[in-house]
């Protein structure tokens, strides 16, 4: 699926606070795994799922297969507006997402990424 660049579509992805928690992680830390946004989030597996398929299927989020781990990153194809929103949003709310990422960084066994 080619991500779509409609503003309605985006900001529909970006209406949950979870997604919208979701997104920015991974805008952060450039990819992430079901089980690091499980720890960063404190939120159960099903839910995360969930969430990262909406993003997934809204365009938003693309995955990759390594060995038994799914990460999912920005799509590579995102309108370069969708990209800078993201990088804003993260920037300007970093205190917002600090909880989430200090419980990231914590994570023990955090899978190792070769790629």
């Amino acid at each position: 699926m080619s991500p779509s660049c409609n503003p309605v579509g985006v900001f529909k992805a970006l209406a949950d606070d979870t997604r919208t928690r979701i997104a920015l992680l991974i805008t952060h830390e450039g990819e992430l795994c079901v089980c690091e946004l499980t720890a960063a989030l404190d939120l159960s597996q099903p839910k995360i799922s969930r969430h990262l398929a909406q993003l997934r299927s809204s365009g938003l989020l693309a995955d990759r297969r390594q060995g038994q781990w799914v990460y999912y990153r920005v799509h590579p194809q995102l309108a370069p507006w969708v990209g800078r929103l993201l990088q804003d949003a993260l920037a300007a709310n970093e205190t917002w997402l600090a909880a989430d990422i200090a419980r990231l960084l914590a994570m023990p066994g955090r899978p190792q990424r070769c790629c």
